[in-house]
This record gives C-alpha cells, structure tokens and sequence, in this order.
C-alpha cells in the first residue's frame, strides 16, 4: 500500500465511539476507539484534540498491521468482542 492508499483508507468513514473518563492522576481525559478495530482507543486531554489527532494513531496500527500480513478492517465490519 502506497502513501496515498494509505491515507485514502485512514481517511473513511470509521465508526468511532467517544467517552470520557477519570485517568489515574485524577484527571479527566477524553478518548476515540474505532469499532472497525479490535483494541483501538486514542486518548487525549479533551474530545477536540482526540478527534484532531487520533488519525496519526491510526496511521501507525494500520502500518504495524500491514507489517505483519494482518488483515485490515472494512469500515461497517464490527469486529466482536
């Protein structure tokens, strides 16, 4: 995968899920998992920041997949929990 094939599928229509939650420091901090991909949660100190960034994450987990021969997901596939 090239690129710009890569930012084409980093850049669909994910189904992300938003939440919040109290980190150890006591904090509360926001984060985005993608429902597409098992185990994918991006966290950051508010919902705009996760939002403008968590594509650099997925970016990385989709090079690491593609890596190591894993299959990628297909936006709409929910994998099960």
């Amino acid at each position: 995968m090239n690129e710009q094939e890569l930012e084409n599928y980093i850049n669909q229509e994910w189904t992300l899920v938003f939440g919040e939650d109290i980190g150890y420091t006591g904090k509360q901090y926001s984060y985005i998992e993608i429902k597409e991909f098992p185990n994918f949660v991006y966290c950051a100190p508010n919902r705009d920041i996760a939002l403008a960034n968590y594509k650099t994450q997925l970016k990385l987990t989709v090079k690491v997949m593609l890596e190591f021969g894993d299959k990628l997901p297909v936006v709409g596939e929910f994998f099960d929990d």
